[in-house]
């Protein structure tokens, strides 16, 4: 009888300790998983609060002059307009688009841009235009291409991207251009048509005034509207 109550007595302590190693085991998993969802959501958390990653201002409908050497040089209108300011190369990013008006020394439109997307980097004066490009000069030409890179510091426009330029006689394209910032004096780098454009349609142009197809006015249809 003793040893039959001493194994009852073990049998309980057994079924105790396996008791106790369950709940010990059960209640350590969900402290473990919630251990490892506070790391997982504090390495979230810290990736989104990343100062270079996350804009020191956003701001909305932008309509701005910027000025180059105390001469208003240029207009930009935007739907949204981040700054990065904290990142390892400063820049600004337009999200949902950009139209930009370049002035001349006399406050008349030279030309302008417009684009899908477009990021500044303030440090190197560079700005990178994507998507749908469009560029007008005041010659009435017009450039279409999905991307292009615009240098301040050098004043210069350039792409290795297709061209495709609307002048008054013909239509050509190619693939890759370098021009001034005013977008007259430019090169294609590899040509691949040129077309003439009919006579009729020239004529047709040519009986429009002047001021009909004036940059500006160009530019006030292309603009954003609020």
């Amino acid at each position: 009888m003793r040893r039959v109550e001493d194994m009852k007595i073990n049998g309980h302590s057994i079924g105790i300790f396996r008791l106790v190693l369950t709940i010990f085991i059960i209640g350590i998993g969900p402290i473990s998983l919630l251990s490892s969802c506070k790391k997982e959501k504090k390495a979230i958390i810290g990736s989104f609060s990343d100062p270079k990653e996350v804009p020191s201002l956003s701001t909305f409908d932008v309509n701005t002059l910027i000025s180059d050497s105390g001469v208003t040089r240029y207009r930009i209108q935007a739907k949204e307009w981040r700054v990065f300011d904290k990142a390892d190369e400063p820049y600004w990013y337009f999200p949902q688009g950009i139209f930009v008006e370049k002035f001349d020394s006399s406050f008349n439109t030279e030309s302008f841009i417009l684009s899908d997307t477009a990021i500044f980097y303030n440090k190197l004066q560079l700005w990178k235009l994507r998507g749908d490009v469009r560029i007008e000069n005041m010659q009435d030409e017009r450039f279409f291409t999905e991307e292009i890179y615009w240098n301040q510091q050098k004043r210069s426009i350039y792409s290795d991207s297709a061209i495709h330029i609307e002048r008054a006689d013909r239509i050509i394209e190619g693939v890759g251009f370098v021009s001034n910032e005013a977008m007259t004096q430019y090169t294609i780098r590899h040509t691949t048509g040129i077309f003439p454009i009919n006579q009729n349609k020239n004529d047709e142009k040519g009986n429009r005034s002047s001021t009909s197809r004036s940059p500006r006015n160009n530019a006030k249809k292309y603009a954003p509207h609020k």
